[in-house]
């Protein structure tokens, strides 16, 4: 099988890789460093990483891949005991870390490996590469009971890469800027490991900022990696920043991911610059399954179309029934196979066979419409954002859109309730764009009964000073049914 990182032994070895900062690694001295790493902990099965935004955590997971061992992401703000579940239930051998950094007592038990930029570039190693072996142990969120560590082997790295560059026809002269964490899928498989399979550069900002983004764009850059939080910040900086104005424009790609860009920021951004933020559809299980490609239409409000190699469907209530009208309204859960699957849950069986059709489809529990040109649109989870209501489905996403138009919303989410009449009710939580002026239900339903539909209208709304997110910036709607409105 091909190697994950051809572009270790095969691009100029003066070629830059990496760039935190003001600190740059080139490819010969990445291969000499990840060489290093890769010598020091190839008799191992798991590694923990600290995955810290920093070089060192690049260099450190690219060390582990090449040694053949799966390397475990820890979040480095995660609380003790979530950090403690990972920890015991991963059982790694070795933790990776940057020189000096500190780590939790959870992980004073185990061997300590710094990473540095020891390796002599002069040296040759080769990379093992075993395509069904695992490659990282990546935790969920945990949204519904204790963190479950999806395996993700080495097949499925490739498989995302590479189809991701068929789409969004990425090569070894691109550029990446990007601010992400390096603990999810977005940020160290997409935002870290992709550019590396194509022999291009990334530069990693540490932390976000519009600053840093006008400055990698207008200095080289070529393409942008972000969540909706940062686009909506960046959509905000535009009318008064024209150096972030043109360095979008000069921008090949933009792309957003994670959750949902609301339409509002997408138009927004393409009005200022011309530019279109394109988006895709994964989950840590299954990498990526849609995008918008980059010679196709960016559609708002949709996550383009399967990626190559990867099988989409839509089923119907009962989990099986293939749904057969795509008319760009009928909703039904999305499932996939294909390569880019993970392999299991790590330690639990249980959860690995439920979440699987007994001919091979994983159930995502994402709801979705798809248009007649194959186009899909995640209307949100299974979970928490199907609203069945007065004998419709109803996804919250389309409604937190709408709403989201309205100029004295600045943040909005949308849930269910029970409601004795309707079955559900439709919850809108909103921030206001003013607080001292915050809108009324009647305005708002009536704004979204105009947009969509009469029986999509919110009936109760509530205000809050903030939404409750998590680190990428996804809304986390189980916390707000503990919030006071």
């Amino acid at each position: 099988m091909s190697p994950l990182f051809p572009a270790l032994t095969d691009a100029p070895p003066d070629r830059p890789a990496l760039r935190f900062g003001d600190r740059s690694l080139t490819y010969a001295e990445l291969a000499a460093a990840s060489g290093a790493v890769a010598d020091r902990v190839r008799a191992a099965r798991r590694v923990a990483v600290w995955a810290t935004p920093t070089w060192e955590t690049a260099v450190g997971v690219v060390g582990v891949l090449l040694a053949g061992a799966a390397a475990v992401p820890l979040n480095p703000r995660s609380g003790e005991k979530e950090l403690g579940h990972i920890v015991g239930d991963s059982a790694p051998e070795l933790v990776l870390a940057a020189p000096g950094e500190e780590l939790p007592a959870v992980l004073a038990g185990i061997d300590r490996v710094d990473v540095t930029l020891s390796g002599d570039p002069s040296s040759s190693f080769g990379e093992h590469y075993d395509a069904l072996a695992p490659a990282l142990v990546v935790y969920t969120s945990g949204t519904t009971g204790p963190p479950k560590g999806a395996v993700l082997p080495r097949r499925a790295l490739a498989a995302t890469l590479d189809a991701l560059a068929d789409a969004w026809q990425w090569s070894g002269e691109d550029v990446l800027v990007h601010g992400l964490p390096l603990f999810h899928v977005h940020g160290l498989v997409l935002g870290i490991l992709g550019p590396l399979r194509r022999g291009g550069a990334v530069r990693h900002l540490g932390r976000f900022s519009t600053e840093g983004v006008a400055r990698e764009l207008n200095d080289g850059a070529t393409m942008l990696f972000g969540v909706p939080t940062m686009y909506h910040r960046i959509a905000e900086a535009l009318p008064d920043d024209p150096a972030l104005t043109k360095a979008l424009t000069r921008a090949r790609l933009l792309v957003s991911g994670s959750a949902a860009l609301p339409v509002h920021d997408h138009e927004r951004i393409a009005a200022a610059t011309g530019r279109r933020v394109i988006e895709r559809y994964g989950m840590t299980e299954t990498l990526m399954n849609t995008s918008v490609r980059a010679d196709g239409e960016a559609r708002p409000g949709t996550v383009g179309v399967p990626l190559p190699g990867v099988g989409l469907r839509l089923v119907e209530e009962d989990g099986a029934t293939p749904v057969t009208s795509y008319d760009g309204q009928t909703v039904g859960e999305v499932q996939v196979r294909g390569d880019n699957l993970f392999t299991e849950y790590l330690n639990r069986p249980d959860a690995t066979a439920a979440a699987f059709t007994p001919d091979g489809w994983f159930r995502t529990g994402d709801m979705a419409v798809r248009d007649p040109d194959g186009y899909v649109r995640i209307v949100g989870r299974k979970a928490t954002d199907l609203i069945k209501s007065g004998g419709y489905k109803i996804g919250a996403g389309e409604i937190e859109n709408a709403l989201l138009e309205h100029p004295a919303v600045r943040e909005a989410a949308v849930t269910g309730e029970p409601d004795p009449d309707l079955g559900e009710r439709i919850v809108a939580w909103v921030v206001p764009s003013d607080p001292h002026a915050p809108p009324m239900l009647d305005e708002l339903a009536e704004h979204v009964a105009r947009r969509l539909a009469p029986h999509k209208r919110p009936r109760v709304l509530h205000h809050l000073d903030a939404l409750p997110r998590n680190d990428m910036g996804k809304i986390l709607k189980r916390a707000l049914a503990g919030t006071n409105g």
